[in-house]
């Protein structure tokens, strides 16, 4: 029980990080931040920096025991993707039904004000058509500012309606659907054409997936969509991908906790996987695996206890079509930070020496005001890196674990 409790408290609590936080020497676990940056300085540098912020799509798994620090590392991914001005989204296994991609593609389509997304759209537009957004009163749409000027006649009312047709129907990372409704929801920013606010709030629920509304509703706008299901929510996730890109985000990173809820038997847990839902989850990575060089801009990262492996009957091993695109096949003697299982028990092994141990339990000592704590000694450091190699705890556990023995003995 202490050990699950190190887990969920100190290293492992989800709180949002801010963009301007630094990975070392910050409270709530972030001490750990010295050991990780081994793995997070290279994923900014290669995959946020660089390959999708270029263009390219990626999918990556973090494993790990118990406490090895699995959640305070997707912390640490969330704050530097928001240092690199990236559309940030987080959430749960426990909380989101993981088997139907589409209450996945929701969740992270409410994470992300796509109308925020579309004001910087609708900029755009006015800059194209010479005109700086900037001398445009606050509160006053841009077709009034045209009218305002004497230069809200036929023809610029036509290029409007081109610029937005250029920007959104035309652009092929674009389901047809979701462009459409985009253009008519950046028509009503830029006041043309026209969209009421009842109507306006129609097109949103269509994207949010709201199935109160009538289809026959949206017809009435001259827009035909079907509803967003399992099936085409991969789609749609692409298309909101791009529009976060268009919006001027570096793009989209995704991350995704707590994946082992797949094979927990626990009564406590408000969501259960039956043996089908739980396939039917293995086959919706499985399909996004195989459709992500179809997307742009946009990184998943999934993380759960190695117990997810573990399991032959139920994990991830239990679904070949899934387990044969994910297992790395080649292990050499260093970490390969390319990897795209990512395994925090041997990064620890590799980085977490006594040295840095030791750095880590000073960092958390100074950070423990109201209740103080010990740092560890070097020998105490040796320790816990033997016990590592044997234990159920990883060494960012062990650490926190040793440190509350340490006070007690005091």
């Amino acid at each position: 029980m202490e050990s699950e409790f190190i887990e969920r408290e100190f290293i492992e609590s989800p709180q949002k990080l801010q963009g301007n936080e630094e990975p070392c020497g910050i409270p709530n676990g972030r001490e750990f931040g010295c050991g990780v940056r081994f793995l997070t300085d290279f994923w900014q540098e290669k995959y946020l920096q660089e390959y999708i912020r270029d263009g390219g799509s990626k999918i990556k798994f973090v494993t790990g025991r118990q406490g090895s620090g699995k959640t305070y590392f997707l912390q640490s991914m969330i704050s530097i993707a928001q240092k690199e001005n990236y559309k940030t989204v987080w959430f749960s296994a426990k909380d989101i039904w993981m088997h139907d991609f589409k209450e996945i593609y929701l969740e992270i389509f409410r994470q992300c004000d796509i109308m925020e997304c579309l004001s910087a759209a609708s900029r755009k537009l006015i800059r194209e058509m010479g005109f700086d957004e900037n001398d445009i009163p606050e509160g006053m749409k841009f077709i009034d500012y045209l009218s305002q000027n004497g230069m809200g006649d036929a023809l610029t009312r036509r290029e409007i309606r081109s610029l937005l047709k250029k920007l959104f129907l035309d652009n092929p990372m674009l389901d047809n659907n979701f462009a459409l409704a985009c253009s008519m929801l950046t028509g009503s920013i830029l006041g043309y054409p026209v969209l009421e606010e009842q109507n306006r709030d129609l097109l949103l629920a269509w994207l949010e997936g709201d199935r109160t509304i009538k289809l026959s509703q949206l017809r009435a706008l001259d827009f035909y969509p079907s509803r967003i299901t399992k099936y085409n929510a991969r789609h749609m996730l692409r298309s909101l991908a791009e529009v976060i890109r268009m919006g001027g985000y570096s793009g989209l990173f995704v991350a995704v906790d707590d994946l082992e809820i797949l094979i927990s038997r626990s009564s406590l847990e408000l969501i259960h996987y039956t043996k089908m839902k739980r396939e039917d989850t293995y086959e919706s990575i499985r399909q996004l695996i195989d459709d992500i060089d179809s997307m742009k801009n946009i990184m998943f990262v999934y993380a759960f206890d190695r117990k997810l492996i573990d399991d032959e009957n139920a994990g991830l091993k239990s679904y070949q079509a899934l387990w044969m695109r994910i297992q790395n096949e080649i292990v050499g003697e260093r970490f390969n930070r390319f990897a795209d299982m990512v395994d925090l028990d041997r990064l620890a092994a590799q980085e977490y020496t006594p040295e840095v141990i030791v750095s880590i339990s000073e960092n958390i000592a100074q950070q423990q005001k109201s209740a103080p704590l010990s740092p560890l000694d070097l020998n105490e450091a040796e320790e816990l890196v033997r016990q590592a190699h044997t234990g159920a705890v990883g060494i960012p556990g062990l650490i926190q674990i040793a440190m509350q023995e340490v006070k007690k003995d005091v």
